[in-house]
């Protein structure tokens, strides 16, 4: 790297090169600290439930996928076969996003999104992607929003319930059941679907996308005897495993929720955009840059990750918002140490998101046999999109679990996986 970005990113507190396994130690310290009652950064929240034995069959389902800045809803069908098809689909925006919106308000607004399937079958299966304390009836009391969603007062109420007095009062009849689940646990409900010729010892569903998380399949826990075996979401963005930099505090400060979902900030696309946007705006200042491309820079008003990526996959496209404003003013040094600087945010990315696939697997006591590793459904843009992710990830996974720890692990993808995770949790009886 060059000196002066390794001296600028050093005195400003961030680390590029964490060390994955310490940070997957730290994880996996959090982890049981939390399932056993103690304080910790994550809820890990149990969910009460397990991937079914069997395929779904003859069976329809409403779906709502809530989370980030979509609302999504549609309705699934299984066919005697267990495939399943999808119809009625249709996507808006997640309410309180633009504006506050008050309890009553955010629920009619959830109602109005669905007046396309108004009593299209009897049961909801409900992925609404925030912290929630999941109920042994399906139903989740929600414990706090991220990604900016602006409803204080529905913070506490149990959603399923929630959504269903709203729905009657719309004109539909009380659907049968609302199951809640994250959107990680319909992430390892879709790779247990999917993994209809390879056998899987474990499942783990990972989102690294607006958001970050991770849902695991924890074996029983003796010391709690309420506790059996079942899918246990980590809400991984909260712990504090990694040093914030002094971008990530500059970034926090101006967030709808300071002091809250650090990891998340410093990973996720919701969040490495305006990190990213903090970082270039201090090199600039600090003469990191040559004059007149520091003038440019200066000049942006904000960055998301999609316009920093751009840059990465290709610097010298003058088509792209970086790459414009380098085509006019900038140096080859420039190019290289803007580069540089936005990559160090994607290494940081991939070693977390590393760290917390790694902690989820040890944490299963699976993918010990090759012939059955553990299953990692990944879902997200930020995962599969930006750039280096995922070739970065495969490596520090292959060292640390295969190399260091002996574990077999794999991971996969699979079309409208949210969907179909969300539907089988829906019908799961």
């Amino acid at each position: 790297m060059n000196q002066a970005v390794s001296a600028f990113l050093s005195k400003h507190n961030f680390v590029r090169h964490l060390d994955v396994e310490v940070v997957a130690e730290s994880i996996l310290d959090d982890m049981n600290r939390g399932l056993t009652g103690k304080k910790s950064d994550e809820d890990m929240i149990p969910t009460w439930c397990l991937p079914p034995e069997k395929s779904i069959k003859d069976k329809k389902v409403i779906v709502i996928d809530a989370g980030g800045t979509n609302f999504r809803s549609c309705l699934l069908s299984f066919d005697s076969n267990g495939e399943a098809s999808i119809s009625d689909l249709e996507k808006t925006k997640m309410p309180g996003i633009e504006r506050e919106l008050n309890k009553k308000e955010f629920f009619d607004q959830f109602a109005k999104n669905l007046e396309h399937l108004k009593n299209k079958a009897d049961s909801i299966g409900f992925c609404f992607s925030y912290p929630m304390q999941i109920q042994k009836d399906g139903d989740g009391v929600l414990i706090g929003f991220s990604k900016e969603v602006k409803a204080p007062e529905v913070v506490g109420c149990a959603i399923g319930k929630c959504l269903k007095e709203a729905l009657v009062a719309h004109g539909w009849n009380e659907p049968k059941r609302v199951t809640l689940l994250n959107d990680t646990v319909a992430a390892l409900l879709a790779g247990k679907a999917a993994a209809k010729t390879n056998r899987y010892s474990s499942y783990v569903g990972f989102i690294l996308g607006t958001g970050m998380n991770a849902a695991y399949i924890q074996p029983a826990i003796p010391s709690r005897k309420d506790f059996d075996k079942q899918i246990v979401v980590c809400e991984s963005g909260k712990t504090r495993s990694v040093v914030m930099s002094d971008f990530d505090k500059a970034f926090d400060a101006k967030s709808q929720k300071p002091g809250t979902s650090f990891m998340e900030k410093q990973c996720s696309g919701a969040y490495l955009g305006p990190v990213a946007f903090e970082m270039i705006q201090l090199a600039s200042k600090e003469g990191l840059f040559t004059e007149p491309f520091a003038k440019k820079l200066a000049s942006l008003q904000s960055l998301s990750l999609i316009e920093f990526d751009g840059f990465l996959h290709a610097p010298y496209d003058a088509t792209t918002t970086l790459g414009k404003l380098a085509a006019e003013s900038a140096s080859e040094e420039d190019y290289d140490r803007l580069y540089q600087l936005l990559d160090a945010l994607v290494e940081r990315s991939a070693r977390c998101a590393s760290a917390i696939l790694a902690a989820c697997v040890i944490q299963s006591g699976e993918g010990k046999n090759a012939s059955k590793p553990v299953c990692l459904l990944c879902n997200g843009s930020t995962f599969w999109k930006t750039n280096m992710i995922l070739e970065r990830v495969n490596g520090y996974l292959d060292e640390l679990l295969s190399n260091r720890n002996g574990l077999y692990w794999k991971i996969v993808s699979v079309d409208n996986d949210i969907t179909l995770g969300t539907a089988i949790a829906g019908l799961i009886e």
